[in-house]
């Protein structure tokens, strides 16, 4: 058992945002990889109604997670996470199943993983927009890391991925039930319908970025 403590962003210009962290020396932990996850609950929705998650993902393994409801931290989600790793991703989920639970979401995203200081920062693209996550032990330090990317503090989203789908589906009333890329092939998704906004104030400048990140590591 740990505690998830992190902040997601909205951002516009996800490339620009790895430059800076190249220029920040940040270390690559994972090159960009797609990953597949599924959200069960029980059939009146238990799980959902209490804040908790029950998720099995597939990237270069398979994880069962789960999460308990978000807390507050200095600005930051704070969570209880559970998870394990798991040999077969079509067998746990029938496992699942067979115990009662039904598949409630599927959705997919591509994650590139970097190293910076005493935090990840997770660069999510998701069929629906891209997101920086910032993950550490403590708000304090997300803060700080926020603060070298960049990133408008006041600008966080509380909400999950999954949260965001649904206010998503109900303002464009949308039809389908997963987040995939596929089905958002030919929709374009602005921020204001996400109930987000832009975090990035970066420029696009490389050279202004790069005296912007040289002076961050001062702070």
């Amino acid at each position: 058992m740990s505690v998830e403590i992190e902040v997601k962003f909205y951002v516009t210009d996800i490339q620009a945002l790895k430059y800076r962290l190249e220029v920040l020396r940040a270390r690559l932990v994972q090159a960009r990889m797609h990953e597949v996850s599924v959200h069960f609950d029980t059939s009146k929705g238990k799980l959902s109604r209490s804040k908790q998650v029950l998720r099995l993902r597939k990237d270069n393994r398979v994880r069962l997670t789960y999460k308990g409801p978000s807390q507050d931290e200095g600005g930051a989600s704070s969570r209880q996470e559970i998870e394990v790793t798991v040999g077969d991703f079509e067998a746990t989920s029938q496992l699942l199943q067979a115990l009662g639970y039904k598949v409630v979401l599927s959705y997919e995203k591509y994650r590139t993983i970097y190293k910076l200081d005493d935090g990840l920062v997770f660069m999510d693209e998701l069929p629906y927009g891209k997101f920086i996550e910032i993950e550490s032990d403590n708000a304090e330090d997300i803060h700080k890391i926020c603060n070298k990317l960049g990133l408008n503090w006041e600008a966080r989203i509380p909400k999950g991925y999954a949260a965001l789908f649904k206010r998503l589906q109900k303002v464009q009333s949308l039809p389908f039930r997963d987040l995939t890329f596929a089905n958002f092939v030919g929709l374009q998704i602005s921020a204001d319908a996400l109930g987000v906004a832009p975090a990035d104030m970066v420029s696009n400048n490389k050279v202004d970025i790069e005296n912007n990140s040289r002076n961050s590591r001062y702070l």
